[in-house]
């Protein structure tokens, strides 16, 4: 007879031996929850008096550090933790609508910050840092189209980290070896109308050797920059969608009439990839949209290109037009839950507004800073060899006052993808009439009525949500 021990423990391997994959799942996702608690737990015991921040740049991390090292006007030291964009915001939502601890400071990146608007002002996990800015004369000093990504009614709940203007980063090598002076082109028409010649099949592989501009109809940030410069709004001041607008329909038929098939002048080439880089190297695309991030990026994975590119203003969509648009950004938030307010801010000021992590962005990622108080700075006047000698840093500067104001709607992603379909279905629609790039205003009622369905879509998901309700026509006009 066997034990009755025994036979327990034998009926116990028996069970676990026939557990699904599934249970073994959570059992695993318990046990590391536990222990990172106990880990947790272990490391908070450590000092009580430190803040901690969360970044998801290790490049931000390694400005931080030292500024914070030697920040004397706080007792409490800075914890600064290297988390993914995702992470970040899975674990911000999670303490702003769960009541989870969250951390003292927060970097947002911009594609992540509409959750945190999704409901009232008054129940935003940020702090409102607009009172803070106005005592201290902060707001004054901040390029103010960098603000807007980050306010909502009027207050602001993050300080900018950025301000990401854009230019044309175009061949000049092949360009000037032409006798084509780009510089000379102040709208888009003039522009393609100016490197026409140069779209050959010089090497008889049946395919077109230079294209005008890497560009892409199916690319949402594409779009999206674009529609900005343009001056089209897919919100209006109040948060209420203006996707359907005629100056949207006439940009997006604008956009897409480069991609056609006749009389092209885009190209589609993938940004982050190997196949990209060398796309750009072979001069597939003459211009590029090019962020001041873009250009470290390029500077450590596409080295065939130094030497070779320069800057421009962007070329306007018509005479007189913004010659510049936006893209991308980061903002630092202080959640309404932290227990060392004053200590945070003083952390917020310090790293967001100190010359030396100014200096610092600029050298390390090309970022500018948005405190005007620091553009007089010389590093922003360095030529830079990879651009021919430009002072891109002045040069980005320039244009910083005229980036284009963004909405901070939590629909906005949203608005933007239905804009990408709206183009999508527009290429189909034009393609099968063999309309082509000099056709925009033929294409431009199609592009209407599929910007008025894109509409439709936004304000049906916004009336789910009972925060996001319309305000009353009669209200909008006030």
């Amino acid at each position: 007879m066997t034990p009755p021990r025994i036979e327990r423990v034998t009926l116990l391997v028996l069970a676990i031996r026939h557990l699904s994959v599934g249970v073994w799942v959570i059992l695993a996702l318990l046990i590391l929850s536990a222990a990172a608690l106990v880990l947790t737990d272990r490391s908070d015991s450590r000092d009580d008096r430190a803040l901690s921040m969360w970044v998801f740049s290790p490049e931000h991390k390694l400005m931080y550090d030292p500024i914070a090292a030697r920040t004397s006007d706080t007792d409490a030291p800075l914890d600064i933790s290297i988390m993914s964009i995702a992470a970040i915001q899975s674990r911000m939502m999670s303490g702003f609508f769960g009541g989870l601890p969250t951390a003292d400071l927060i970097e947002v990146e911009r594609a992540t910050i509409g959750q945190v608007f999704m409901g009232p002002t008054e129940a935003i996990g940020f702090t409102d840092l607009t009172p803070l800015l106005e005592s201290e004369g902060l707001l004054d000093q901040i390029n103010p189209p960098s603000l807007s990504p980050w306010s909502t009614d009027g207050r602001v709940f993050g300080l900018p980290h950025d301000v990401h203007p854009v230019m044309l980063a175009y061949r000049a090598d092949i360009t000037e070896s032409a006798g084509i002076d780009l510089t000379q082109a102040q709208t888009w028409d003039e522009y393609f109308a100016m490197l026409r010649p140069l779209m050959r099949d010089n090497d008889n592989d049946g395919r077109i050797d230079h294209y005008p501009l890497a560009a892409w109809y199916t690319q949402p940030d594409t779009v999206e920059l674009l529609m900005l410069q343009g001056d089209g709004a897919l919100f209006d001041e109040h948060g209420v969608p203006a996707i359907d607008s005629d100056r949207n329909a006439q940009l997006l038929a604008r956009i897409v009439s480069w991609c056609l098939p006749d009389g092209r002048v885009a190209v589609d080439i993938e940004e982050f990839s190997a196949a990209g880089h060398q796309a750009r190297v072979d001069g597939v695309s003459i211009g590029n949209l090019c962020p001041d991030w873009m250009c470290s990026i390029w500077r450590m994975h596409v080295p065939g290109l130094d030497g070779k590119l320069k800057l421009m203003p962007l070329p306007a969509f018509e005479p007189g037009g913004r010659r510049t648009s936006v893209r991308g950004g980061t903002m630092l938030g202080i959640p309404t839950t932290t227990e060392h307010p004053d200590e945070a801010w003083t952390y917020a000021k310090t790293l967001y507004t100190s010359p030396d992590v100014a200096r610092e962005l600029y050298t390390l990622v090309d970022i500018i800073t948005p405190v005007r108080s620091l553009w007089d700075d010389p590093v922003y006047d360095q030529p830079d060899p990879y651009f021919m000698g430009q002072p891109k840093g002045r040069m980005f500067i320039e244009l910083a006052p005229m980036i284009p104001i963004r909405t901070s709607s939590p629909y906005n992603r949203a608005a933007v993808l239905e804009v990408r379909d709206a183009a999508i279905a527009l290429v189909d629609w034009a393609q099968s009439r063999g309309y082509g790039f000099n056709d925009v205003e033929s294409i431009e009622p199609r592009a209407k009525q599929l910007l008025e369905r894109a509409q439709t879509n936004v304000v049906r998901m916004m009336s789910r949500n009972a925060f996001a309700a319309l305000p009353e026509q009669e209200d909008r006009e006030q």
